[in-house]
């Protein structure tokens, strides 16, 4: 993190944005000190008196003499050092002597000097003053600093372009963000400043997230942000410059209509739920996938930078309390999806599966709930090692085909405890989960389902006292399977035909219950998957009826908008699948 303090900090000695910081005089240095439990050394930031950059790193615990000493030596080597390099000091002087080290003293905040055997990490406290011979420095404990600002490599006009904030010792809702936008040429001229660089000019915007207007296109951005931390601390600003122009973005999109009903956030005692598989990039990069399984669908629209630029804009579009996403590649949640829904208040958590590069998410809005508890399992894994699935890996033995199937696979549940933030009585159970995908893979998706609401039990009825369940995915199955009847009854007969969905070879007869009363919250749509060669409902947000009621269901987009471009993906849907939204409110 420190090379961002590093590129600032000869530029920026005593500067601070208007309105921030509390530095009574302008002209006094600083001393950068990084002080954190954690590490047993605490470093040190400063320019010396002769103009030399020094970076220290002291043991927390030893006396603050010690330091200072060596601020003194490194002090006088400086001033030598530069005094042997003036030839104009050797002509009048003759040999140079040896510099003496500097009177070198830390004053507290009320004045006083700091007793030379306090610890260092005592005694360097912010607002402290650093005095090396003549000058003087005000000591900034541990202040505000970025340690990684990004902008998304594709830049769409019409599309809200998140930048990626990572910071220390402060927060990015706190982050002051200007934004610029390239000078565009004048007719004949050259939009190159006279040093060769671009022409900057202010796009007019201090929020965190900016959408380009069309008249943008072509021009590149530029965003400056200021770490702050809510107390009127900031630090050193860094800038970053995209990497490319805005581009036109693809007009109207599938999704466009939708956000018609979704204007506004819910309000209290609502929820709006989303359930997405957002088709991961990892499955949408394959030559399989652009010959055979999407040949309808532009090259450019598969690219993961493009689609991302829609999926954002969706989902910050939907204004959802609960967003439940499938298919998520581990580096698009980190650098793209969670700084993105950060920004629109929505907090992120990851659930990967094992042997793959992607897995499940799970967002949640920050002013209505905190987390309380994770509850997240492979499936594979509780049927080996979990006490909960003991019985129903007892009853796979007698089929080992099958169970050696279910362990082979990479499936995984996300289980989120969260509770109301104005009603701590109100808590909820989040899953979230993606099924085994193969057509004939019915038995297997019955005994994954058995596994994942055993566990559900376990976290909402004994675990908790009764909450409400939510229950979202990409279930793979369609609403004749025996997967969907299981879900809604609470029981499976031994004898369905599920069990027999990959033949004599792979039957698997075993009656399954559980205990909850679940209600398709968005019924059975006519397809929640629709490419060239399948359309289907395979998706689903399931709740607990005895304590949730739906109160509204936001459209489908029409089927004309899903075949514009033939089937999904297409220019203007990033994903294969469609999202679910509905509004639910407490019973």
């Amino acid at each position: 993190m420190w090379r961002w303090l590093r590129s600032a900090l000869g530029r920026l000695r005593g500067s601070f944005p208007a309105g921030g910081g509390s530095l009574p005089a302008a002209a006094m240095e600083r001393a950068v000190v990084r002080c954190v439990p954690s590490e047993p050394k605490l470093s040190l930031r400063l320019v010396l008196p002769d103009g030399s950059a020094r970076h220290m790193q002291r043991d927390q615990a030893e006396p603050l003499a010690r330091a200072l000493a060596r601020i003194a030596t490194n002090t006088a080597k400086g001033h030598a050092k530069a005094a042997k390099k003036s030839k104009k000091a050797r002509a009048e002087s003759g040999p140079v002597e040896e510099a003496a080290a500097p009177v070198v003293r830390l004053f507290s905040r009320d004045g006083e000097v700091v007793a030379e055997e306090v610890p260092n990490a005592a005694a360097w406290q912010d607002g402290a003053v650093l005095q090396i011979g003549e000058a003087r420095y005000r000591v900034e404990r541990n202040p505000p600093a970025l340690t990684e600002l990004q902008l998304p490599r594709s830049l769409l006009a019409g599309f809200p372009v998140c930048p990626k904030v990572s910071a220390e010792f402060a927060a990015p809702q706190h982050c002051l963000f200007r934004w610029y936008r390239e000078q565009r040429p004048a007719a004949g001229g050259d939009a190159a400043a006279g040093d060769g660089g671009p022409s900057w000019v202010e796009a007019a915007s201090t929020e965190r997230v900016f959408t380009p207007s069309n008249a943008l296109v072509g021009l590149r951005l530029k965003l400056r942000c200021t770490p702050g931390d809510g107390a009127q601390r900031y630090g050193p600003p860094c800038e970053v410059e995209s990497s490319g122009p805005v581009e036109a973005g693809p007009g109207a999109c599938t999704f466009d209509s939708r956000h018609l009903y979704t204007k506004k956030i819910c309000g209290e005692g609502s929820i709006r739920a989303v359930s997405y598989n957002i088709l991961a990039d990892t499955y949408a990069q394959t030559e399989f996938s652009r010959t055979v399984l999407y040949p309808y669908c532009a090259p450019y629209a598969l690219e993961l930078d493009y689609r991302q630029n829609l999926l954002k804009k969706e989902l910050a579009g939907y204004n959802a309390d609960l967003i439940c996403l499938q298919e998520v590649d581990k580096s698009v949640f980190v650098d793209s999806l969670a700084p993105a829904l950060d920004a629109f208040g929505l907090e992120g958590l990851f659930k990967i599966k094992e042997k793959q590069h992607e897995g499940l998410a799970t967002f949640y809005r920050r002013d209505k709930f905190n987390l309380l508890s994770q509850h997240d399992i492979a499936f594979s894994e509780a049927l080996l090692s979990d006490p909960l699935q003991k019985e129903l890996g007892a009853k796979l033995t007698e089929y080992p085909l099958v169970k050696e199937k279910v362990l082979q696979r990479s499936s995984v549940l996300q289980v989120s405890v969260l509770q109301s933030t104005t009603d701590p009585s109100r808590k909820i159970c989040v899953a979230n989960t993606h099924l085994y995908w193969h057509p004939k893979g019915g038995n297997i998706r019955l005994i994954q389902i058995a596994v994942a609401l055993s566990h559900i039990k376990h976290v909402a009825c004994d675990s908790h006292l009764s909450i409400p369940v939510v229950f979202c995915g990409d279930f793979n199955s369609t609403p004749s399977s025996g997967t969907y009847s299981f879900i809604k009854s609470g029981v499976i007969a031994e004898d369905h035909e599920d069990w027999l969905s990959n033949g004599e070879e792979e039957r698997c007869n075993m009656p399954l219950s559980h205990p909850f009363k679940l209600l398709s919250a968005c019924g059975e749509p006519a397809y929640t998957n629709y490419v060239g060669g399948f359309h289907g409902c395979l998706d689903y947000i399931f709740i607990d009826k005895n304590a949730l009621e739906v109160e509204q269901v936001i459209p489908l987009p029409s089927h004309e908008d899903v075949t514009t471009h033939q089937a999904l993906p297409s220019v203007s849907h990033p994903s294969d699948h469609i999202a679910l939204i509905c509004d639910l409110k407490w019973k």
